[in-house]
């Protein structure tokens, strides 16, 4: 039978309806819809009497910027787009067929979580949903949009895909809702405080964009699909490299200023970013959290890579344990798709104190040294300036396997700051005159490229001006790269 959509239901509440969702993501008339005719078997609570078009989901394949991707929306208009077991099957088919056909799967979450009426149907909707979540990670990219609510199991559906989109005032996410929180905590607390937009996009870190409005956030999605492969051994992102703009001579101008003459001093890293990557195409992820780690694709010569960088003009750069779990995270996405990473760093360490130590620094910094050393990736790094500790091998040194390794003439690479060391090494000494003459001569012997460029852990000490002409470069000669060969094993242990 022929289905009128409820445009106005959604329209008063000031949201597009799933169809119109679809649209504006996908290109005009190219979406094709599938399983329009499934409906629930469901007969408990007098369900077999309700008429649930498509059961409240809308599936299908489309284009975006003429390339293939799968895409769900859930239609909060039909039963509070809640899911049965028919519902949850549409879904994870749709994983599973754009698995088989090499396609992103992008799915738009507006639901009122689990069916009630349907018990444990609806548990295995979500399972069977998660299952090919699942099979999906590293073969095919996953993006998950949050446009409405999406509380309970529902939430894991989005957590386990690659990225997060939500929306100001109108994406809700979390596990158990300001009613439950209020009747087992006597907490009173609103949907938007308890997991809005953005509570996750700056506090949790499940989010990696928030935006103003659903169209700005469907135009965010189509420009990520420009940025990465569209499955796993899709090398179209390299396609287009004869087109791109780069200003070498304002770029070079601008880098040459912007370290400050303090080194104690930040800067923001995205402004030296900005002048090695083609012009406007740094894409920001997760720019709201953790902002002492900058993340993000850009395009070098039209090809895509990842960028990963200590931001001194935050917390001085240092590392904590969102800032290592951000890195992480991103760095094996790349890595899972054959994304180069260029690495910027100036960073003073691990960040010390109680607090982060009982957060586990630890076994969330262990994640950096890790998704690092896996990653098989042509893999450049640039050292702005600080480099110290343990903190200097977790980003991206030569050590965990960094293919190129360049500095700038006034990087420090040490153990620690001149300060810091001196204090240990002249625990004893009184007189500051003799400290102060100390930590002059630790700084001029040791915190210097120097002697890192003759144990050969650096390729070059470069001028911040040829920064740019030394990744691509890099890039060129690795094109060729080939995945480590690794010992034979199941999977690594990652420390989660």
């Amino acid at each position: 039978m022929a289905f009128e959509y409820n445009l106005e239901k959604q329209h008063a509440k000031g949201k597009l309806h799933a169809i119109e969702r679809i649209n504006a993501i996908c290109d005009k008339g190219s979406f094709t819809e599938i399983y329009a005719n499934a409906r629930h078997q469901c007969t408990n609570f007098g369900m077999e009497k309700k008429e649930i078009p498509y059961d409240g989901v809308i599936t299908g394949f489309g284009k975006v910027n003429g390339r293939k991707v799968a895409i769900y929306a859930q239609d909060f208009t039909v039963q509070g787009g809640s899911l049965g077991k028919v519902h949850g099957q549409k879904i994870a088919e749709l994983i599973k067929k754009a698995i088989e056909v090499k396609c992103p799967v992008i799915g738009v979450n507006d639901s009122g979580g689990a069916r009630i009426q349907e018990g444990v149907d609806a548990l295995c909707g979500y399972g069977d949903i998660f299952y090919q979540n699942v099979r999906a990670s590293g073969v095919i990219p996953q993006i998950s949009i949050v446009a409405g609510p999406c509380a309970g199991g529902a939430v894991y559906s989005p957590g386990l895909t690659d990225f997060i989109f939500t929306i100001d005032q109108i994406s809700h996410m979390y596990i158990t809702g300001p009613k439950v929180v209020k009747q087992v905590m006597f907490m009173d607390i609103s949907d938007e405080d308890l997991g809005g937009a953005s509570i996750h996009s700056q506090k949790s870190g499940v989010a990696h964009w928030k935006c103003s409005n659903e169209n700005e956030c469907y135009e965010k999605v189509r420009k990520l699909l420009d940025y990465i492969p569209h499955f796993y051994g899709d090398n179209s992102v390299e396609a287009d490299g004869a087109k791109f703009k780069f200003n070498e001579k304002k770029a070079a101008k601008e880098i040459a200023s912007v370290l400050p003459e303090d080194s104690h001093k930040g800067y923001d890293i995205r402004s030296v970013i900005n002048c090695t990557v083609d012009e406007d195409s740094f894409f920001e992820v997760m720019a709201e959290f953790a902002g002492n780690a900058v993340t993000g694709f850009a395009k070098v010569e039209g090809k895509s890579v990842g960028i990963v960088g200590n931001n001194p003009g935050f917390l001085g750069g240092v590392l904590n344990c969102d800032a290592s779990d951000k890195i992480a995270r991103f760095v094996r996405y790349c890595d899972a798709f054959n994304i180069p990473l260029v690495t910027f760093v100036d960073v003073p360490g691990f960040i010390p104190g109680p607090q982060e130590e009982q957060k586990g620094i630890i076994r969330h910094g262990a994640k950096v040294l890790y998704a690092y050393s896996e990653a098989s990736v042509p893999k450049v790094t640039i050292i702005t300036r600080k480099a110290y500790g343990g903190a200097y091998i977790a980003m991206c040194s030569k050590h965990l396997g960094a293919d190129f390794v360049y500095a700038w003439p006034k990087a420090e690479i040490a153990v620690m700051g001149a300060e810091g060391a001196i204090g240990i090494l002249y625990a004893k000494e009184a007189d500051p005159n003799v400290k102060a003459q100390k930590a002059q001569e630790y700084r001029d012997t040791f915190m210097t490229p120097t002697i890192a460029a003759q144990r050969d852990y650096i390729s070059a000490v470069i001028n911040p001006e040829e920064t740019r002409a030394s990744i691509v470069s890099s890039l060129n000669i690795l094109s060729g790269k080939t995945e480590m060969n690794l010992p034979k094993r199941k999977h690594g242990n990652l420390p989660l």
